[in-house]
């Protein structure tokens, strides 16, 4: 079957042409269309002039819709994956939290349950959040199961279900040996919850290290002696970098700063979100320590910061605002970076040959369709 998108803007890394039409056969992109251009198909969207981008790329989400990854339930990564759909989000990789090997075996096993019969958007992975971390840089990752970075746990984990990315604190015990070996067995590794200096830093990149974990976020700060990680981020030009795009738990000028000194193509906007986006304002838990949303900002008792509450879109058009830069440059933050990481190769682009993973925006960035492997999966 074919289907043929109709006056479009569409919105990919290098490409923005206004009434443009994409060609669809089955889960695959076949053509794209100029204005003018035509092609026959077995169904026609009318776009109606609004935006159509690759289908965003969630790498670090823990739940949404009052649900956790970390329940250990396939109900709840439906409910989660149903509402990442309503954002947009196409591919996302569940997220852990630093919790013990049994729960992280089960999650595991949920989310390939859940990708053997997906309702919303895909799991090729998952992201495993700690719980190999700084015990002095929790933030809001529960201290009682930190510790030491054990491969045999990841390798035991990953036989249940593909470990795409796991965020760790380089600086600590092991952790350049575990670096090595898990970018040997093709897992990404992020610095995260980290005290790391740049000397750690430049040690873990040379054993493999590839990403760091909510930018500016429980890691070692830049200083004019000691840059830390803050510092590695913005002055290596390979390291991938995370972003959470809500102005919270990075202000609005150092969003600014970072868009506009770093290279687009080492950046990766993420939502970190918690069970509580898409719910109303009140209590919560995460991983087992009590959080209070108040006016969308999640929180522990303590005043730290817990995720967000962000839903994908918002985020990528509060860094429009911000910096001006053409959407066609930060698509590259929302899929493609996601996809060429984490060897996702059909994915990130409007092109022939790529999956048919797209999402059509209008003006306010609200979500009007989100099409997952050529069908269209959420209509608002």
């Amino acid at each position: 079957m074919k289907t043929l998108i109709t006056n479009a803007h569409i919105i990919s890394p290098g490409i923005d042409i206004v009434g443009g039409s994409v060609l669809i056969e089955g889960k695959r992109i076949i053509a794209v269309l100029t204005p003018g251009e035509t092609a026959e198909a077995d169904k026609v969207i009318d776009a109606g002039g609004n935006m159509l981008m690759p289908g965003f790329i969630d790498i670090h989400s823990h739940g949404a819709g009052g649900c956790d990854t970390c329940d250990c339930k396939v109900e709840s990564i439906r409910t989660i994956a149903d509402c990442k759909m309503k954002e947009g989000v196409t591919t996302w990789l569940p997220t852990t939290l630093t919790l013990g090997t049994n729960t992280l075996a089960d999650v595991c096993r949920c989310v390939k349950e859940y990708a053997e019969a997906p309702n919303g958007s895909k799991t090729p992975g998952v992201h495993l959040e700690g719980p190999y971390i700084n015990p002095r840089q929790c933030g809001a990752q529960n201290p009682a199961f930190v510790r030491e970075a054990d491969y045999e746990e990841v390798s035991m984990l990953n036989d249940i279900y593909p470990v795409k990315l796991i965020s760790m604190a380089p600086e600590m015990p092991g952790a350049v040996d575990f670096i090595a070996k898990a970018s040997a067995a093709g897992i990404t590794c992020s610095a995260g919850h980290s005290a790391a200096g740049y000397a750690d830093f430049m040690k873990a990149k040379a054993a493999g290290l590839k990403h760091l974990t909510h930018f500016c976020n429980q890691m070692s700060p830049q200083h004019h002696r000691e840059i830390g990680l803050v510092g590695a981020g913005m002055l290596d030009q390979d390291i991938l970098i995370e972003v959470i795009c809500d102005k919270i738990h990075l202000c609005a000028d150092m969003l600014k700063l970072t868009f506009q000194n770093k290279n687009i193509s080492q950046m990766i906007m993420v939502t970190d979100s918690l069970a509580c986006s898409w719910m109303p304002d009140g209590p919560g838990q995460l991983g087992g320590l009590p959080i209070i949303v108040k006016g969308g900002v999640a929180r522990l008792e303590s005043g730290n910061l817990a995720g967000s509450t962000l839903r994908y879109a918002k985020g990528l058009r509060n860094v429009q605002e911000l910096t001006g830069k053409p959407l066609s440059e930060l698509v590259k933050a929302t899929s493609w970076n996601q996809a060429r990481s984490l060897g996702l190769h059909d994915l990130g682009k409007i092109e022939p040959g790529y999956t048919a993973d797209l999402v059509l925006l209008d003006g306010e960035y609200d979500i009007l369709k989100t099409i997952i492997d050529g069908e269209v999966k959420y209509e608002a």
